[in-house]
């Protein structure tokens, strides 16, 4: 069994915002991978679940609901629950403003570079050696930092970014299916033009 954790913010006001980045990913997997693919999703784990079949891999699919800066709550009960492994069976899924807009990194570990999803799921776990899907929104450049992430993609970055989401989602699908390495070498290395600036 996998578990991919899609980070965003709960509630209508937030949906589609670059900082739901995590979340539009999990409905891209969602629609191609859960049978049937409007099912609706459970109340589990401080967060919304659907289980999803991606080759021969069981992959639980979690949004959740606790809002960004106590992720870790909700991906830590799942992972408690199902006794997963979280090196190898849990992927997070989160929008990053130092990528370029729509370009996706795949990492094994690292640090959480600001964003309070992820530092809470390494706060919770007491590590920061799980695998984390960076989805780029751009940088908010002199727009305030919580003010660029909870707003809308301008017409030019949308076009972008629902490229980069499709991407993402096979990014994580491959993760699920063939594992890390195989879908770090077949991601990063597609998005290495585009990442080149990345420090």
């Amino acid at each position: 069994m996998r578990l991919i954790v899609g980070l965003g913010n709960p509630g209508a006001e937030y949906t589609a915002t670059r900082h739901n980045a995590g979340f539009d990913v999990l409905d891209r997997l969602a629609r191609r991978f859960t049978n049937p693919p409007a099912s609706p999703a459970k109340s589990r784990f401080t967060g919304l679940l659907l289980e999803a079949q991606i080759g021969s891999e069981r992959v639980l699919l979690l949004k959740p609901t606790t809002f960004m800066n106590l992720s870790g709550v909700s991906a830590l009960e799942a992972i408690r629950f199902h006794k997963l492994d979280a090196t190898k069976d849990v992927l997070v899924i989160a929008d990053d403003f130092a990528l370029p807009c729509g370009a996706i990194r795949l990492r094994g570990q690292g640090s959480d570079g600001g964003h309070n999803g992820l530092a809470d799921i390494t706060r919770r776990l007491g590590s920061d050696h799980w695998s984390r899907l960076r989805v780029g929104i751009d940088a908010p450049g002199k727009i305030p930092t919580e003010n660029y992430v909870l707003g809308h993609f301008t017409a030019e970055q949308k076009t972008r970014m629902d490229a980069g989401l499709d991407e993402a989602a096979e990014a994580a699908a491959c993760w699920a299916e063939r594992g890390l390495e195989h879908a770090m070498n077949t991601f990063n290395r597609r998005g290495a033009g585009a990442t080149a600036g990345e420090a």
